[in-house]
C-alpha cells in the first residue's frame, strides 16, 4: 500500500488504541455514570420536546427538558452506535485474512460513508454549540446561569433545586 491511503491507515492503526480511554476513565466518576443514566432514559417530556421541534414551536414551556433534551439523547445514542459500527467495520478491514473479499468491500463502503455522516453531524453539532455561548460555558466550566437553565432545561433546574446543597453557588447550576 502506498500514498495517502497508507498514511491514513498508519495513523488510524497507531492512534485507535487510546480512543476509549476518556470514556473508561469517566466510568470511575459518579457524575459521569449519572449522566449516562440520564441519557439512557426517554421520558414523556422528551416526546413533547420532539413534537415541539417538529412543529418549530419555540414558545416558553413547549420544549421541556431535563439535563439533556431529547435531541441530545438521540445524538448520544446515534454516535454510540456509529462508534460500534466503525469499530466492527474497521476490524473487518484490518483482519483481511479472516473474511471474504465481499465482506471487506462492504465494510469499506459502510466505514467510509459512516465516517462522512459522522463528520456532517459533528459539524452541525459544533455549529449549534457556537450559537449558544452559555452552553459552551457550561461545557467548559461545569456550570451555567440559572436563567439559561430555566429557559433551556427547566426540568433539570427543578431536579437541581430539590437536591440543593450548601456548597452550590446561588447564581449557577452545577452541570456535574
Amino acid at each position: 500500500m502506498s500514498g495517502v491511503g497508507s498514511v491514513i491507515a498508519g495513523v488510524l492503526v497507531h492512534h485507535r488504541c487510546p480512543l476509549p480511554a476518556p470514556f473508561l476513565l469517566g466510568l470511575a466518576s459518579p457524575a459521569f455514570r449519572a449522566d449516562l443514566r440520564r441519557l439512557n432514559r426517554f421520558a414523556p417530556h422528551d416526546r413533547k420536546w420532539l413534537r415541539a421541534v417538529r412543529r418549530r414551536d419555540r414558545r416558553g414551556g413547549s420544549r421541556p427538558a431535563g439535563k439533556f433534551n431529547a435531541g441530545q439523547k438521540i445524538y448520544a445514542s446515534w454516535i454510540a452506535g456509529a462508534v460500534l459500527v466503525m469499530l466492527a467495520t474497521g476490524l473487518l478491514m484490518w483482519f483481511t485474512h479472516l473474511t471474504p473479499l465481499v465482506w471487506r468491500t462492504s465494510a469499506i463502503f459502510v466505514h467510509d460513508w459512516l465516517a462522512l455522516a459522522i463528520g456532517v453531524v459533528l459539524a452541525e453539532h459544533i455549529r449549534t454549540a457556537l450559537a449558544d455561548p452559555e452552553a459552551r460555558r457550561g461545557m467548559r466550566t461545569g456550570s451555567v446561569d440559572r436563567p439559561w437553565a430555566k429557559r433551556e432545561h427547566p426540568l433539570w433546574l427543578a431536579d437541581e433545586s430539590k437536591d440543593e446543597s450548601p456548597e452550590r453557588s446561588s447564581n449557577g447550576v452545577d452541570t456535574g
